[in-house]
C-alpha cells in the first residue's frame, strides 16, 4: 500500500491559537485570528490533498478547525478524503492564548447529543468516522448504557464510530473498550491511540484492535513534536544515516508498524508537511528498529511529561 495513503492530516494544532505542539509557533501566521488561522488551515489542507493524503482529523475542541475543514471541503469538492472527528471535550479558550483552560471534557449524552449535531451541521455529509475523545478507564461511557446506544446510532447515518484514547493505561482502555457491545454488535470499530517511539505501551492491545478489525490510527507520533527538535541522540542517529531528519524518521517509525492503517502528522504549514512527508522514503531494518525500541520510556513518565508541556 502507498505509504503516504497510510497518512492523515491532524488539525489539533491549526485550528486553535494555542496548543502544546514544540516548534508549532514559529510556523504560524504572525498574528493569529480566526481568518489568520482559516487561511493556514486551507493551504495545509490544499498541500496535504495534493501529496496524496486522504485522511483529515478533526475534533469539536480543536477551536474552529471543523468550521474550517467545512468549509474547505465545501469549496475545493475533494474527492475520496476520509474525515474523522471526534466528540467529549469542548473548547472553552476563547481564542485566547493565554487562557487559563482551553478545552473541558464530559463524557455524557447530552454532551454527546450536542456534539454530534455541532459536528454534522459542519461538516455534512463528509463525516466518515466519530470518535469518543480521550476515552481513558474511568469514563462514565463504559457504565452508561443510554450513552452506547446513542453512539451505536450513528451507524443507521452510515457513520463508523470509534474511540481515541490517551494516559499511561491505554492498553487497558481499549481492550475494555473493544468488548463493549450494544445489541449484540459491537460497539466501535477504529482506534485512534498515541504512540511513538518514547511511548509504545499501547502496541501490543493496537496489534490485537487490527486483528479484531478495527481500524488503527496512530496519533502523537512525534510526541508534540519533541521527537522533531529534541529527539533522543540514537534516533537523531539513525536519521542521519538515512538521510532524513528526526521528524520524518518519527513517522517512518510508526509506518513500520503493520497493524496501523492511519497515521496522523500535525504539521502546521506546507514547509513543514513537505519534511514531514520525507518519511515516505524510510525503510527501517530490524537493527535501527530494535535501536528505537530501546528509547521507549515508562508511560507514567511519558504522560507526566506530555501534561507539562505549556499551551503556547
Amino acid at each position: 500500500m502507498n505509504s503516504t495513503r497510510r497518512l492523515g492530516i491532524g488539525l489539533a494544532a491549526v485550528g486553535r491559537p494555542a496548543y502544546i505542539n514544540v516548534g508549532r509557533a514559529e510556523e504560524l501566521p504572525l498574528r493569529r485570528g480566526v481568518d489568520d488561522l482559516r487561511r493556514a488551515t486551507w493551504e495545509l489542507l490544499d498541500a496535504a490533498y495534493a501529496a496524496g493524503i486522504r485522511w483529515i482529523d478533526a475534533a469539536r475542541s480543536y477551536g474552529r478547525a471543523e468550521e474550517f475543514l467545512g468549509g474547505w471541503l465545501a469549496d475545493r469538492a475533494p474527492r475520496n478524503v476520509t474525515v474523522s472527528s471526534k466528540w467529549g471535550y469542548a473548547y472553552v479558550g476563547d481564542w485566547d492564548v493565554d487562557a487559563p483552560v482551553h478545552e473541558r471534557k464530559e463524557h455524557s449524552l447530552q454532551r454527546y447529543r450536542s456534539q454530534y449535531a455541532e459536528t454534522r451541521e459542519l461538516l455534512d455529509d463528509h463525516l466518515s468516522v466519530y470518535q469518543v475523545h480521550s476515552l481513558t478507564m474511568d469514563s462514565p461511557l463504559f457504565k452508561d448504557a443510554r450513552l452506547q446506544a446513542a453512539i451505536a446510532e450513528a451507524a443507521s447515518d452510515g457513520i463508523r464510530v470509534g474511540f481515541s484514547t490517551s494516559g499511561p493505561r491505554q492498553g487497558e482502555t481499549i481492550r475494555r473498550a473493544m468488548a463493549l457491545e450494544v445489541s449484540g454488535q459491537r460497539l466501535f470499530s477504529t482506534v485512534q491511540s498515541t504512540w511513538n517511539i518514547l511511548e509504545t505501551s499501547a502496541e501490543d492491545a493496537l496489534r490485537e484492535a487490527h486483528a479484531e478489525g478495527l481500524h488503527v490510527i496512530l496519533k502523537e507520533v512525534m510526541a508534540n513534536g519533541k521527537l522533531a527538535l529534541r529527539p533522543p541522540f540514537a534516533a537523531r542517529t539513525v536519521a542521519f544515516e538515512n538521510r532524513v531528519e528526526p521528524d520524518a524518521l518519527a513517522i517512518a517509525a510508526a509506518l513500520s508498524r503493520p497493524w496501523a492503517g492511519t497515521v496522523l502528522v500535525g504539521a502546521v504549514s506546507p514547509a513543514q508537511l513537505e519534511a514531514n512527508l520525507r518519511a515516505t522514503g524510510v525503510s527501517l531494518d530490524e537493527a535501527e528498529l530494535d535501536v528505537l525500541a530501546g528509547l521507549s520510556v515508562p508511560p507514567e513518565r511519558y504522560w507526566a511529561d506530555r501534561s507539562a508541556l505549556p499551551w503556547t
